[in-house]
C-alpha cells in the first residue's frame, strides 16, 4: 500500500511537473537555429531542435548555415537565433564585438575540451616509435611517412580554399618541411583527405598531415595529434602563419580553436530557461567522434545521429530540468 502511494504521489509530480513546464516555456516562440554545412553542426542543430520544441515549447526552424555567412548575419541582421557550433577564431574580434554590444551571446563552449586541429599520424605507427612526439621528430622520419608517389616523405595539407591549407604550408616553411626531405600532398577534397587516412589504416602505412576533431575519421581511426613543441604567437598566427602573403614563417603551434554555441539577444530574451540548456550542451570530442562514426557507418541523417544520441547516451540528462527531460523522453 505504502508503495502504491508512492507511486501515485510520483506520478501526480511528474504531470505536475510536466504542467508547470507547458505554462513556463509556452512564450518561448519561434526560433531560427542555423543547421551548419559540416556532420558534427547537422546533429548539434537537431538536438537542438528536439529538445527545444519537445522540452520547451519553442516553435523550430532549421534554417542553412556556414561559418562566415551565419555569424556574418547574426552580426548584421539578428539572425539565425542560434548557431550551434560555430568556429569563430576566424571571426572574433567581430563577434566579441558584438558581444561586448550585447546583440549577441557566447553560451556553451560546444566541444567541452574544445576542437582539435593540428598535424597527426596514425597511433599505430606512435605505438611503434614511442619517440615519435613531436612535428620535428616525425619530419626527422621520412622513411615513416612515405610520399604516395616516392621520393621521400610526404605532408597530407588541406585543399585548396581551406584556410588551413595556407597555416599547414607555412608551418611546413618554418619546420624546414623540404629540407627535411618531404614534399605536400594537396589531397585534392575534404573526401580525399579523410580517404587517405582510411587507405593508409587498411594497409597499415605510414601517413601525416592536417586533420581536425571532433570527426567520424578520428572517430574510426584512432590518431595521435602532435606536439609543435613552441609556444603559440598569436600575434604571428595572425600576421603570418595564416596568412597567404607569410614571406618569413616562423616555428608556432596551432592556435586553439575555440568552438561555441552562439545566440541573439532574442532568443537569450525569450526562450525563457531553454537559455539554461543551451549553456549546459557540451559534449567531449571522444563521445561526438564516436557519434559521428555511427552516422557515417549507417549512412544517417544529422536528424537521425540526434535521435541516436537522445536514445543511447544520457548526458543531455544534467542539461536539462526534470519536467523537461520527462517531456523529451516521452517525444522520443
Amino acid at each position: 500500500m505504502h508503495l502504491l502511494k508512492k507511486l501515485i504521489a510520483t506520478g501526480i509530480f511528474a504531470l505536475g511537473m510536466a504542467g508547470f513546464s507547458s505554462q513556463a516555456y509556452a512564450e518561448c516562440g519561434k526560433i531560427t537555429v542555423a543547421e551548419m554545412d559540416w556532420a558534427s553542426a547537422e546533429m548539434f542543430a537537431h538536438i537542438d531542435k528536439v529538445v527545444l520544441e519537445n522540452g520547451y515549447g519553442c516553435e523550430i526552424e532549421l534554417v542553412p548555415g556556414a561559418t562566415m555567412p551565419t555569424a556574418t548575419s547574426m552580426m548584421e541582421k539578428g539572425e539565425p537565433d542560434v548557431a550551434p557550433e560555430l568556429w569563430i577564431n576566424a571571426v572574433r574580434t567581430a563577434l566579441d564585438a558584438a558581444t561586448e554590444e550585447g546583440r549577441l551571446h557566447y553560451a556553451a563552449e560546444v566541444f567541452s575540451d574544445t576542437g582539435e586541429e593540428g598535424w597527426w599520424i596514425p597511433q599505430y605507427i606512435a605505438d611503434a616509435n614511442p619517440d615519435i612526439q613531436t612535428v620535428s621528430d616525425a619530419l626527422a622520419r621520412p622513411d615513416l611517412f612515405p610520399h604516395p608517389e616516392g621520393g621521400g616523405g610526404g605532408l597530407y595539407t588541406c585543399p585548396s580554399g581551406w584556410n588551413c591549407q595556407l597555416s599547414t604550408n607555412n608551418l611546413f616553411r618554418a619546420f624546414g618541411g623540404e629540407e627535411a626531405g618531404f614534399r605536400i600532398i594537396d589531397p585534392g577534397s575534404g573526401g580525399a583527405l579523410a580517404g587517405s587516412i582510411a587507405e593508409a589504416y587498411e594497409k597499415e602505412q605510414g601517413w601525416f598531415g592536417y586533420y581536425w576533431a571532433p570527426t567520424a575519421i578520428l572517430g574510426k581511426y584512432p590518431m595521435k595529434k602532435l606536439s609543435f613543441d613552441t609556444p603559440h604567437d598569436n600575434d604571428e598566427w595572425n600576421s603570418c602563419t595564416s596568412q597567404e602573403d607569410c614571406a618569413d614563417p616562423q616555428k608556432n603551434s596551432w592556435v586553439v580553436s575555440s568552438v561555441y554555441t552562439v545566440v541573439t539577444d532574442n532568443f537569450k530574451q525569450n526562450a525563457g530557461i531553454g537559455m539554461d540548456y543551451i549553456v549546459k550542451r557540451a559534449l567531449p570530442n571522444s563521445t561526438i567522434n564516436a557519434l559521428l562514426a555511427w552516422k557515417d557507418d549507417n549512412q544517417a541523417t544529422g536528424e537521425d545521429a540526434a535521435f541516436y544520441f537522445l536514445e543511447n547516451y544520457t548526458e543531455w540528462h544534467d542539461w536539462v530540468d526534470f519536467g523537461a527531460r520527462l517531456k523529451i523522453e516521452n517525444a522520443l
